[in-house]
């Protein structure tokens, strides 16, 4: 087996990543390779030094592709060799020698709680199979903070109606228990009893919460369109994608108090670091709030 197919098979097979984030380190790979390909006269990536990833960077850089982006590529290129090295292909790492360029600091974009609101309450779904399933994976999304990866492999045995809560299987096959808001439980056994129905018409089963109208396990695109259109209904934010609703469900607890800790194991962080984002978002609606309020402040 080649050294490549031997690390995505490693992602996939014993770090049990995602299809959707293997095929994004297969594809930074290819890209990485392809290069080598023409500027270094197909030149391997096992063989590649720390000079020739930075000429990469820099025709990425060149080409306008984003900070963000390349650091993921860097990030890529580090698992692979890390690999390599486990493997005893090569001795050293040569992206611990690369500079990543520095990224600026984007605050995250959010729903507003009165906008969600709207949506959740107040919009017409739907009674029929469609329209529940769409309104529930939008309440999850935004109830619980999970990633749409999760939200897609989340089975019906994985939600305890009687403890209010749903286990959830994150990044690097990690488990975390999210707890489940009361109101949600209605929904879920409305939609329950119509997707059963649902699979009995076709005679499918399926263990996955969230299926298609042909019983099969739904996909990112699905959940993407769904969000997006519902949305748009009520909210002007530029950004509307599963991933906001995310980002909406953090704010929304930073706002009213929670503790920073907590939203760490919630949300399934690995560190702190990544969830202290948000308090960026709390520090500007406490000085918007101060600026209305205080006498002085104007």
């Amino acid at each position: 087996m080649h050294v490549t197919e031997s690390f995505l098979t490693y992602l996939q097979f014993e770090r049990r990543y995602s299809n959707h984030t293997v095929s994004a380190y297969c594809n930074d790979l290819e890209q990485f390779s392809d290069f080598l390909n023409s500027h270094f006269d197909h030149l391997k990536p096992e063989h590649a030094s720390h000079h020739q990833i930075r000429s990469w960077i820099v025709a990425l850089i060149e080409t306008k592709v984003s900070t963000r982006s390349i650091r993921r590529k860097l990030a890529s290129l580090s698992s692979y060799y890390k690999h390599l090295i486990r493997n005893k292909v090569i001795t050293s790492n040569p992206v611990q020698k690369v500079i990543s360029p520095k990224i600026n600091v984007q605050l995250p974009s959010f729903i507003r709680n009165s906008e969600m609101e709207d949506l959740l309450v107040r919009h017409d779904f739907g009674n029929d199979f469609e329209g529940l399933r769409n309104k529930l994976i939008i309440e999850l999304l935004y109830t619980t903070g999970i990633r749409r990866s999760e939200l897609l492999n989340l089975k019906v045995s994985e939600i305890d109606m009687t403890k209010t809560i749903i286990k959830v299987i994150g990044k690097g096959n990690k488990h975390r228990i999210v707890p489940l808001a009361q109101h949600t439980k209605p929904l879920i056994v409305d939609y329950l009893l119509e997707r059963q129905c649902a699979l009995n018409e076709i005679n499918e089963q399926s263990p996955y919460l969230f299926i298609t109208s042909k019983g099969k396990q739904t996909y990112p695109g699905l959940i993407y369109r769904t969000v997006t259109k519902h949305l748009n209904y009520v909210s002007t934010n530029s950004k509307k994608n599963p991933h906001i609703l995310r980002h909406s469900f953090a704010t929304s607890l930073l706002n009213n108090g929670a503790d920073i800790n907590v939203i760490k194991e919630i949300l399934g962080h690995a560190n702190l670091q990544a969830t202290q984002v948000y308090t960026h978002n709390t520090s500007e609606n406490l000085k918007s709030i101060y600026k209305q309020a205080h006498p002085r402040a104007k």
